[in-house]
């Protein structure tokens, strides 16, 4: 690490790693100085694209020298290999999510990442957006009192028809629940703080999916994983929250998440998004208000997880977006899939500090 710019790495150069390139491009303190893929044209084509200047294998990017942070774009089965290659080559690593499909896995990467002193950070970074951290910031002020409870609802009919190549989403490590719940529950965790059990009821209700995006159309899936998850999460704080994600609804009207206090109703934005909207219903008003945003990073963000992670290793405060966080996030979701299959409340090992609250404030400055 130079005392001007993080040089990232960039392993997996698929449909996602456009997003992160032409925004870490825009940032003044990182700079993303190879990239990597099992297809070397992939890997080539996003290099010309984005003036990248070393695109590599994947053995060469990690052992290159001048890489800070291995910036893990791969598939789910690959993020747990590729970190620990990261890690004993001396890499911090960032990583998209979930943080491993195995909770084992998980468990190593960042037991081995503590042994090695290096960082592991890893997506969602949504909840550092203008619109989550308006949420925290009213909730932090009592604003709806005291937390209560909490829902949080990802309904869709899966990516079948609009994915280039969805098979993967249908297969252990994926679904609805591991693919997007990881938006949702680390929202939660920023407002509300760790999990200490959770229970739950999982099902697959199709089979078989046909896909019906190019360039696969009419080639059928063979569905391996739950479609259908409902989830009760029992905060150490108190609340409950009730976590519904689905690949099998074709409609539905629920809110995206609601936090429930003593004095109101808060409405989250989609924690997929930076955005907003942010609306309150406080106790005798009766009607929804909308809240306007008080923080920067509000448009297509992708990122600025691994910026607050290299300010963070240069200053020696937690990342926000850290690998204790995403290995408290993985085994919740495991713990639906245990509750489910098992007929239990399933008591959590791990757990997380809260993380930090953003500055309010726009650009680069706010992660110092």
């Amino acid at each position: 690490m130079t005392s001007q710019r993080t040089a990232v790495g960039v392993i997996g150069c698929g449909k996602i790693s456009s997003a992160y390139l032409e925004r870490l491009g825009s940032f003044d303190q990182v700079e993303v100085v190879a990239c990597a893929d099992l297809d070397p044209v992939r890997a080539q084509t996003q290099a010309e694209t984005f003036g990248i200047p070393k695109p590599c294998s994947v053995d060469d990017l990690i052992a290159d020298p001048e890489v800070d942070i291995v910036l893990n774009l791969t598939v789910p089965q690959a993020h747990a290999s590729v970190d620990i290659a990261a890690i004993e080559a001396g890499r911090h690593v960032y990583s998209e999510k979930p943080l491993a499909v195995g909770l084992e896995e998980g468990r190593k990467v960042i037991a081995l990442a503590h042994e090695r002193g290096v960082r592991v950070g890893c997506a969602p970074d949504t909840f550092l957006g203008g619109g989550l951290q308006t949420c925290r910031r009213l909730m932090d002020e009592g604003v709806i009192g005291e937390p209560v409870a909490a829902t949080a609802f990802m309904m869709s009919h899966g990516p079948e028809d609009w994915h280039p190549d969805p098979e993967f989403l249908y297969q252990p490590g994926a679904g609805p629940l591991f693919d997007m719940g990881p938006y949702y529950i680390t929202a939660l965790i920023n407002m509300l703080g760790p999990v200490r059990r959770v229970t739950g009821s999982a099902r697959i209700s199709m089979p078989e999916r046909t896909i019906l995006s190019q360039p696969k159309h009419g080639q059928k899936i063979r569905v391996n994983t739950p479609t259908h998850l409902a989830g009760v999460l029992d905060f150490e704080g108190g609340p409950i929250a009730t976590l519904v994600t689905s690949f099998d609804v074709w409609a539905a009207e629920v809110p995206r998440m609601e936090l429930y206090g003593t004095k109101g109703t808060l409405s989250l934005p989609d924690p997929n998004t930076f955005h907003g909207p942010v609306r309150l219903n406080l106790q005798g008003e009766g009607e929804w208000c909308e809240v306007p945003l008080e923080y920067g990073f509000t448009g297509s963000e992708r990122g600025i997880g691994l910026l607050d992670m290299a300010n963070a290793i240069r200053t020696g405060r937690p990342n926000r977006a850290n690998g204790e966080m995403a290995l408290h996030v993985l085994e919740i979701m495991h713990a639906v899939h245990d509750a489910s299959r098992e007929g239990r409340h399933v008591d959590l090992t791990t757990t997380c500090a809260r993380p930090a609250p953003l500055p309010r404030g726009e650009g680069e400055g706010v992660f110092a």
